[in-house]
């Protein structure tokens, strides 16, 4: 039943892929001609490259912060579940939400991080952070670590909770640094958790619409539309949905190719 749900949409998607099919109107069978416009379509090749960009940076930025706070509240020390319930709380939240919040948070004019900058002096005055296509971005990627590092830190910890501490008793005597242990135990012992968190932060970025619709609506200057963005345009702001699905179909399909290369490069010796 659960497959049925998945299969049944992508079905639908490739038969109107091959149709022009306005929201209202008979469809027209036009081949694929919908795929060649594609290759054509220089909007949406940019905004694949500006989802690349965004997808490399924030996987970086949320591996990188998630791995240090899990091994940061790994061990069972007296308080730690304080830290690790208040990392994860931004997790509950929905994506819209947080994203309003943030909008409230850098507004010029009542925000609080825009108050807090020309209170210490690091601005003489208000900034339309939005406005600018860098810190627009900067500030899309802060809100997306803030509300989903949470996640990926719950995943390494418990990942490296399975990790036997006799590895690094053993490492210890033996005369290994803390650099050494990371490399030659931690690391080696997490391959699927870290090939599972890096597929499901590739995932959630390449499929990243919300949280730039509501803080940017892709401006300023069309600097900040998606993949998935622009599919939402073509499908229910131009009403072309035969395009809008050929374009899904890419789209699932690069998604699809990039997970198959992570696990190849991650999978243990034993496959």
């Amino acid at each position: 039943m659960e497959l049925s749900l998945f299969i049944i949409p992508v079905v639908m998607s490739l038969g109107m892929s091959f149709f022009d099919w306005p929201l209202f109107g008979q469809p027209v069978f036009i081949g694929l001609e919908n795929f060649g416009r594609m290759l054509r379509d220089e909007s949406f090749g940019q905004s694949l490259l500006f989802t690349t960009a965004y997808t490399v940076v924030a996987t970086a930025v949320l591996f990188v912060i998630g791995f240090s706070l899990a091994a940061l509240v790994r061990a069972n020390r007296p308080g730690v579940g304080v830290f690790r319930t208040a990392y994860f709380i931004p997790v509950v939240i929905g994506m819209a939400s947080a994203s309003y919040l943030w909008v409230w948070m850098l507004n010029s004019k009542v925000g609080v991080i825009d108050s807090l900058i020309v209170d210490l002096g690091l601005a003489e005055s208000s900034v339309e952070w939005l406005a600018d296509p860098t810190w627009a971005l900067f500030w899309i990627i802060v809100m997306v670590v803030w509300k989903m590092v949470g996640f990926t830190m719950l995943l390494l910890m418990v990942g490296m909770q399975s990790i036997s501490e006799d590895y690094y008793d053993a490492a210890k005597i033996d005369g290994a640094g803390v650099w050494r242990r990371l490399f030659s135990i931690t690391l080696p012992l997490l391959k699927r958790t870290i090939a599972l968190v890096l597929i499901l932060a590739t995932i959630a970025s390449y499929l990243a619409f919300d949280q730039f619709y509501i803080l940017t609506s892709g401006g300023p200057h069309n600097s900040t539309i998606t993949a998935v963005f622009w599919i939402y345009k073509m499908g229910f702001t131009r009403f072309e949905l035969g395009y809008a699905s050929a374009l899904s179909l890419a789209l699932m399909l690069i998604l699809v190719v990039l997970s198959a290369i992570q696990l190849g490069l991650l999978r243990n010796d034993d496959g």
